[in-house]
């Protein structure tokens, strides 16, 4: 089955409208009980709370109409992955709050994000939503990206003059984190920028998002051995707001985003690189060519 532009148009309403619920929901409220998952990646990726679930809840629900209609299957971060997904065409992707750890200590960097997936991995919708702003992200496949509604982003809009590194939290105690930023700060004199500044206080989702909010940026996490570096739930969304940005949203080595793994959801096996234009994105994909650290 294929997707018509019809039916993406109607899809991104109902994901765009599961978001925004989920995200009034998440704007006021509070984590009662703060839970662990098993010890696999960072600990900002352990931690889960009740309004996690409850977030997935309201999205869940109203994405369950869709499964039937359009033959669709359903991945979401705090149900365990059923392996439908590599069944079907198209499966919804959820991350019913994307940065709980920032959520829990009531700082900004947290989200929703929910994508539509083709079986060969090529984002077909992102709907983000920030609970902290109101700020609503959609993206559809051929048909543009919108911020509040408004085609985003601006051609014409003015770049800085400072080179943005955004980073998860984990790259904060990287034993080699000092050396990498001398690295990232020649970079950013080679290219001709006044200075570097490296941002560690966002999840994935939002880091993705900063990055076409303050450009000249770029967020990426390096390829490592162990399972980690974020999920398929991280990235969906944003690869498809990337992609109707004409902004790269690629593997560590400029390869498309694996999206759907057949062997598991981590994208440790290949890494991501965001960056605000295709001369920075390669870059930055040289530099962790020479370097092991994970941001």
């Amino acid at each position: 089955m294929t997707l018509t532009e019809t039916d993406l148009q109607a899809l991104a309403q109902v994901a765009a409208d599961a978001a925004r619920q989920a995200g009034r929901y998440i704007a006021t409220a509070r984590p009662e009980t703060v839970m662990h998952k098993p010890d696999i990646g960072s600990p900002a990726a352990q931690v889960v709370t009740e309004v996690d679930q409850r977030s997935q809840d309201i999205i869940v629900g109203l994405l369950t109409p869709t499964l039937a209609r359009y033959d669709l299957a359903l991945l979401t971060e705090e149900t365990p992955d059923d392996g439908v997904r590599h069944t079907k065409d198209y499966f919804w992707c959820v991350d019913p709050l994307d940065g709980t750890l920032p959520f829990i200590e009531a700082t900004p960097g947290y989200s929703v994000s929910i994508a539509l997936v083709a079986h060969d991995g090529t984002p077909q919708i992102g709907a983000i939503v920030d609970p902290v702003t109101g700020t609503e992200y959609l993206a559809i496949r051929g048909q543009g990206s919108f911020r509040d509604g408004q085609p985003w982003p601006e051609p014409t809009a003015p770049r800085g003059d400072t080179l943005s590194i955004f980073g998860d939290r984990s790259f904060r105690d990287h034993p080699r984190r000092d050396e990498f930023v001398r690295e990232l700060e020649a970079l950013g004199a080679e290219l001709g920028y006044r200075a570097v500044t490296v941002h560690t206080n966002s999840a994935a989702v939002m880091n993705a998002c900063h990055v076409l909010e303050h450009p000249p940026a770029c967020y990426f996490k390096l390829r490592k051995p162990e399972a980690g570096g974020g999920s398929l739930w991280d990235f969906a969304a944003t690869a498809c707001l990337f992609h109707e940005a004409d902004a790269p949203a690629t593997d560590i080595h400029g390869q498309p985003l694996d999206l759907n793994r057949a062997d598991g959801t981590f994208m440790n096996h290949r890494g991501v690189c965001y960056a605000s234009s295709e001369a920075l994105a390669r870059k930055i994909q040289a530099l962790a060519a020479g370097s092991a650290p994970s941001a």
